[in-house]
């Protein structure tokens, strides 16, 4: 089985070379003594090394919560159907919900049109001690809208603010936006769920024929499917750009589920241990005050 550390390595984009996703597989198999065992094997095994992980995890999020030092930004990325609900949903499983808080963007409202486009995400930045989840995020802008640049044209942006030199701007603000979170004592991790075209056509045609995951389908996901290999290099060209010392991207094999959980959740808790964080030292007077306390309660 292997550690937290080397899969996060494994995972992580290199700033050492250019990035490409062909570099990166969808599918994953790190279980050395169980390459040749059967799906139901590995599955099990999937949820082992998750479960562990989780345990982990949630001490980990207590302390972050108790020292109230720093906060943790999770950010996925995907295809659709990819499974970022549902890694979201198992991985926070065990953490303290009062601790964590999850954000799902939709298209931006007419008030966040009038404002610059990363001034809705402001205000859903985890505050101190907190976990903070966006499923999708600021960088749609720069995904969907540029496979679909006709979108600009519905946005009151100043005119003429095309090519390349546009993307590049918005790539830059991203980065200094992602510098000004790390620099106040925000923990970014970026992960985009890597799953292939193959599978996501099964998963499609696993909603499509089974009427309790209709309400999962959306006429658009056949739609945007279509652009497949635009929406590829609108990925590669936005991770290339803002894959910083300071906020990585982590490309996660998503065609099993199962696997792309653990991992997430191996890197996730492996980021919060690296923080060495510590609980809040007690003063005299508040070891007076518990004392007093206890003293008291046992008095009654």
């Amino acid at each position: 089985m292997y550690s937290a550390s080397k899969i996060s390595e494994q995972f992580r984009v290199s700033r050492d070379k250019k990035f490409a996703l062909s570099q990166f597989l969808t599918s994953w198999n790190g279980y050395q003594a169980l390459e040749s065992s059967s799906n139901k094997k590995l599955k099990k095994a999937s949820k082992k090394f998750l479960k562990q992980n989780l345990k982990q995890l949630k001490a980990a999020q207590e302390l972050l919560w108790a020292s109230n030092r720093q906060s943790l930004l999770l950010i996925f990325q995907a295809m659709d159907a990819a499974g970022k609900d549902s890694t979201i949903k198992h991985v926070m499983s065990g953490v303290n919900p009062q601790g964590v808080s999850v954000h799902s963007f939709k298209q931006p409202s007419s008030e966040e049109l009038e404002h610059n486009f990363l001034w809705r995400y402001w205000a859903r930045v985890p505050s101190r001690g907190k976990i903070g989840i966006f499923n999708r995020s600021y960088y749609e802008e720069v995904l969907v809208v540029k496979v679909h640049p006709e979108i600009l044209d519905s946005r009151p942006i100043p005119y003429g603010l095309r090519g390349d030199e546009f993307w590049d701007a918005r790539y830059e603000d991203i980065n200094a936006m992602e510098r000004h979170l790390c620099r106040s004592g925000t923990v970014i991790l970026k992960f985009f769920l890597n799953v292939s075209k193959e599978e996501q056509k099964r998963r499609f045609m696993e909603r499509l024929n089974n009427p309790e995951k209709h309400w999962k389908f959306s006429e658009s996901d056949v739609k945007e499917r279509q652009h497949w290999d635009q929406y590829m290099s609108a990925f590669e060209d936005a991770i290339s750009a803002t894959n910083t010392e300071w906020a990585p991207w982590y490309v996660i094999p998503a065609d099993d589920k199962w696997k792309m959980r653990g991992i997430v959740s191996a890197i996730v808790t492996e980021e919060i241990q690296k923080l060495n964080l510590e609980y809040p030292e007690v003063s005299e007077a508040q070891r007076e005050v518990l004392t007093q306390a206890k003293e008291d309660l046992q008095n009654e």
